[in-house]
């Protein structure tokens, strides 16, 4: 499923949430589903389970609100349950891969969802084909499922889970519902986001804490790096499947992945990104007459460098919020036109200026190109584009769908030549030093700007690309 608005070409695989004891849960994580949709727009689906402990499923590809509705959230009676967005990385689309997956199995039915992307999947895959298992899709999210179900003889179901998760290796915030718990899995790197609140008399768990807030939750804590959260009837317990823990939470979350509204770590993101306008402007400063964000993830960031350099912040681009989607496969023209119907300059706004373009990321640098284009159109006299974050020189294999060398601009041309490439008068990209200064990190994922992967890699991931390089 592909859409030719697909502007900026950046996406993280998916976003999840689990609750617990909530009234009307369905309606719960239909508004928080809605919340995290930034997260993926390929599918959605949520499993809840009713008072005689059945799980119930529905799913669809589609947006949130085209495949919910008021009928088929009644059909989920219960007051527990979880919900999944998905954007198709690893395993590609499909009915089949729109998760929570859900298993029917003799010690006890249950479903998952989840976020990542497992690097020794090829590995476990064959590991678990080799000893009987069938798998019913291509996503990588299945393989918890089958190491959880490998072990059947296993009476206490949380140890299987811990034993499972050790096997994986990667990103991932899991969550899993049962007759009688609801589970929530974090990787021991802390990669992936993953915070739990308080509602009424039972819990919520989330991808983003923008979650929590839409439907009324109060914050409570994070799911730490290598922990098991178990939610019964006996309230929280906590349990590490893993003593090797690191907090490389990847930096792309605070860049650009997550909503402004959300905290990752007690940092909050819209604060993370205009202190790194401002970090920016005091790493590349530039003459001109205004500032100027690419909608929207880059707004906070042009507030930021506007302020440190006293330039005015103006809106010179408008992002046309009712475009829509199209489910044929986009062409190079249809690429083209795109971009004008989501992205339009101001010309009163922008002609005869020089203008600081700022963004979050240069990626392939194709959009960044157009939208210089569109702007000198429009009458801009200069055009100096600041990046929010440093370059992008290697894959990611860890949930974004920039795997390969080849995708990257900036992993085979200089920054003065991706400056020619894409027509700006000058370009200048953050440090990685600044990035972990303004999240007041020590540790952080930085691997798509420096090469440095804090996992193992597999041959699944690394073999296809160390030759592009």
């Amino acid at each position: 499923m592909s859409s030719i608005f697909d502007v900026k070409g950046l996406h993280e695989e998916c976003g999840v949430i689990a609750i617990y004891n909530v009234n009307h849960a369905s309606e719960n994580i239909y508004y928080g589903l809605h919340s995290l949709q930034h997260r993926g727009q390929e599918g959605c689906g949520m499993v809840v389970r009713n008072d005689n402990n059945e799980l119930n499923r529905i799913k669809g590809e589609g947006l949130v609100n085209e495949v919910f509705n008021k009928d088929k959230l009644n059909r989920l009676e219960g007051k527990t349950g979880i919900g999944h967005v998905r954007y198709a990385t690893q395993g590609g689309g499909g009915i089949e891969n729109v998760q929570p997956f859900l298993f029917h199995h003799h010690g006890g039915d249950f479903a998952l969802a989840h976020n990542g992307n497992i690097v020794n999947s090829k590995e476990l895959r064959k590991y678990l084909e080799d000893n009987g298992s069938i798998f019913q899709s291509t996503s990588d999210s299945e393989i918890l499922a089958h190491l959880i179900k490998k072990d059947s003889a296993e009476v206490n179901r949380t140890q299987v889970i811990l034993n499972a998760l050790n096997m994986l290796e990667g990103a991932f915030a899991f969550v899993i519902i049962t007759k009688d718990k609801i589970y929530a899995c974090r990787d021991k790197y802390g990669l992936r986001p993953l915070s739990i609140g308080t509602k009424d008399d039972g819990y919520v768990i989330a991808s983003e804490t923008c979650a929590l807030d839409i439907i009324g939750a109060k914050y409570l804590r994070d799911v730490n790096p290598g922990e098991v959260v178990v939610i019964d009837s006996n309230g929280i317990t906590s349990f590490d499947y893993s003593r090797y823990k690191h907090h490389y939470m990847c930096a792309m979350e605070y860049i650009y992945f997550s909503r402004p509204d959300s905290d990752i770590e007690n940092v909050n993101v819209h604060a993370f990104r205009k202190e790194s306008g401002k970090r920016l402007f005091e790493e590349s400063p530039v003459d001109a007459d205004i500032v100027v964000g690419v909608p929207d993830s880059s707004l906070s960031a042009a507030i930021g460098y506007s302020e440190a350099s006293h330039i005015p912040y103006e809106m010179g681009l408008i992002k046309n919020k009712y475009v829509g989607r199209s489910f044929i496969e986009p062409s190079q023209e249809l690429r083209d036109q795109a971009v004008r119907m989501k992205l339009s300059p101001v010309r009163s706004i922008v002609t005869g200026k020089r203008i600081v373009l700022i963004d979050d990321s240069i990626v392939r640098g194709t959009t960044s190109k157009r939208i210089i284009s569109q702007l000198r159109e429009a009458g801009a006299k200069e055009i100096h584009v600041r990046i929010a974050s440093p370059q992008i020189i290697s894959p990611c294999f860890y949930g974004v769908d920039m795997s390969t060398y080849d995708e990257l601009i900036s992993a085979h041309h200089s920054c003065e030549e991706v400056c020619k490439m894409i027509g700006a008068d000058s370009l200048s990209f953050l440090s990685v030093k600044s990035l972990k200064e303004i999240a007041h990190r020590h540790e952080m994922c930085t691997a798509c700007f420096t090469g440095k992967y804090p996992t193992e890699l597999y041959s699944s991931v690394y073999e296809a690309n160390k030759d592009n390089k």
